[in-house]
Formats: C-alpha cells, sequence, structure tokens
C-alpha cells in the first residue's frame, strides 16, 4: 500500500494550495514564516502573505528557494 508523498506536495509551487494566513516553513533550516509577523531580513510588514511575496523572496536563514516551503499545519487539524 502506498501513502500520498506530502512533503513536497504541500506546497511544491502551487500557490492555489496555500492559504493568505498560512505560516510556511521551510524543508531545509525549519524557518517558519508568519504572514502575520512578515519578516525584517526582507523588510516585508506583518500582514503579507507567502503567496504575494516577492518573487525573489528566499529563505531569510538559509536562502532555501520558496517552492521548498511546507504548509504548517495547526496540531488540531
Amino acid at each position: 500500500m502506498s501513502r500520498p508523498t506530502t512533503f513536497e506536495g504541500s506546497y511544491g509551487g502551487d500557490e492555489t494550495r496555500v492559504d493568505d494566513a498560512a505560516r510556511m516553513e521551510c524543508k531545509v533550516c525549519w524557518h517558519v514564516y508568519d504572514p502575520a509577523i512578515g519578516d525584517d531580513y526582507w523588510q516585508i510588514p506583518p500582514g503579507v502573505a507567502f503567496t504575494a511575496l516577492p518573487d525573489d523572496w528566499r529563505c531569510p536563514h538559509c536562502d532555501g528557494a520558496r517552492e521548498q516551503f511546507m504548509v504548517v499545519l495547526d496540531a488540531g487539524a
């Protein structure tokens, strides 16, 4: 029995799969982008959804590509 792969599949560059309020985690260094906080390094103010980040935005900790981020699921989900 095969299980669905969700590691890359949770986002994989498909912005239609990401809610505006979704927190996203880098699969390389585990940095979490939270739209409620924004990103000081890239001067992104609070309230900017992950899907609205500039095309050249990368992980501020490890320089990982946006496509490598995964949706953070809430503990109750």
